[in-house]
């Protein structure tokens, strides 16, 4: 598995010959991708705001994973057709895409659409994702990724994603002031009892500029067995 972060909360995943795209959003100082070089074989969205969707309209021939009420935005405002199941997916649920399982998980955020702050597009998500079905028996082989989306800490990471989900790698949102900062993110980092912590979400914009050495103390000073590593933007991680 190939995670590349670019910039924000937009990463491209490839699971053997599949690819998929978390919430395109290239107008961020991290990366230097043109949105027209991928290709992606599914386009995840966590939630509806600008910053998480801007450049999905790059993607319309891309199969879409989101929730029902985020899938009808976009079809409808969008040239997107092809939906995961058809209809979208919703949390809790594991869908197989290709050489992936996409499961949907919780969220902590605000999800009102950016063109009117009075249209849901339904509970905010995080995905993990893994080259196998998610089960309770022991398998030592599985690679597995977790991208929180916006979220604030939640115990839901404790009980749930990590206990059950079992994650080797988190992306995590970290630039404060709309997400976890630094110091919840390290608390996260423990509970998920990832390997690997990777930030994101931050220097994006004013309110969220961090010094990512914040981050790498605080999961240091934390109960986390976590390695944090921040990568540069269009960097890859290989699980």
């Amino acid at each position: 598995m190939e995670l590349t972060w670019h910039g924000h909360s937009t990463w491209h995943v490839t699971v053997g010959d599949t690819e998929l795209l978390i919430d395109p959003f290239f107008d961020n100082p991290k990366t230097d991708t043109d949105p027209e070089e991928l290709d992606p074989d599914y386009v995840l969205l966590t939630h509806g705001h600008a910053d998480h969707i801007s450049d999905a309209n790059h993607y319309e021939d891309a199969t879409l994973i989101a929730t029902p009420e985020l899938v009808g935005y976009m079809q409808d405002n969008y040239d997107y057709e092809d939906a995961v199941g058809g209809m979208g997916m919703n949390l809790g649920g594991t869908v197989e895409v290709g050489d992936a399982f996409v499961t949907m998980v919780r969220a902590d955020h605000s999800n009102g659409i950016e063109t009117g702050y009075g249209t849901s597009a339904g509970m905010p998500a995080g995905y993990v994702i893994s080259d196998g079905r998610p089960t309770h028996e022991l398998d030592v082989e599985t690679k597995t990724f977790y991208h929180a989306g916006d979220t604030s800490l939640m115990v839901e990471m404790r009980e749930v994603i990590g206990a059950y989900l079992e994650p080797d790698v988190a992306a995590l949102p970290v630039g404060d002031h709309f997400t976890m900062g630094p110091a919840q993110a390290a608390v996260a980092a423990d509970w998920l009892d990832v390997e690997t912590v990777l930030p994101m979400h931050y220097d994006t914009f004013p309110p969220i500029e961090i010094e990512t050495e914040d981050f790498q103390r605080e999961v240091r000073a934390s109960a986390a067995v976590a390695e944090p590593v921040v990568l540069d933007g269009d960097e890859t991680f290989r699980l």
